[in-house]
């Protein structure tokens, strides 16, 4: 099964320095890294721009960006977008606020049969309200 992975993720990976990760925050970096291996992870474009924001250095973006085009983003339709809304406007009239970008993680997640692979606690909210799998590291 693909495995659809936020920013949250990436970023432990990715953005962060390894000793300065705690326990439970490496052995989700180890994971991730045992999934890209199997070939199952999945990114998308918006995740992508999220880890390449906020860089103050060029160097170390460039060197982020070229490690993330490992990694092709996966193509989007009309419909994932509006599928995005329809979980936004859901998971709102639940009383939880979610970001434009959590509602497409979601809808594409839960569209295409995917588990979403986070450390952000939201998505257990949302996926109190929507028909999403959340991916549950296996050590």
């Amino acid at each position: 099964m693909n495995i659809l992975v936020d920013t949250s993720i990436w970023s432990l990976a990715l953005r962060r320095k390894a000793q300065d990760l705690s326990a439970p925050e490496k052995h989700l970096v180890v994971e991730l890294a045992e999934l890209i291996k199997e070939g199952r992870t999945r990114i998308l474009g918006v995740v992508r721009q999220e880890l390449l924001s906020g860089i103050k250095f060029q160097d170390q973006f460039e060197r982020l960006r070229k490690i993330l085009r490992s990694f092709p983003d996966e193509a989007l339709e009309t419909s994932d977008y509006e599928a995005a809304a329809q979980a936004s406007n859901e998971i709102r009239s639940k009383g939880i606020a979610v970001s434009v970008v959590d509602a497409l993680i979601c809808a594409v997640g839960s569209h295409r049969g995917w588990t979403i692979f986070t450390s952000d606690p939201d998505f257990k909210n949302y996926s109190n309200v929507l028909d999403i799998e959340l991916h549950t590291p296996r050590h």
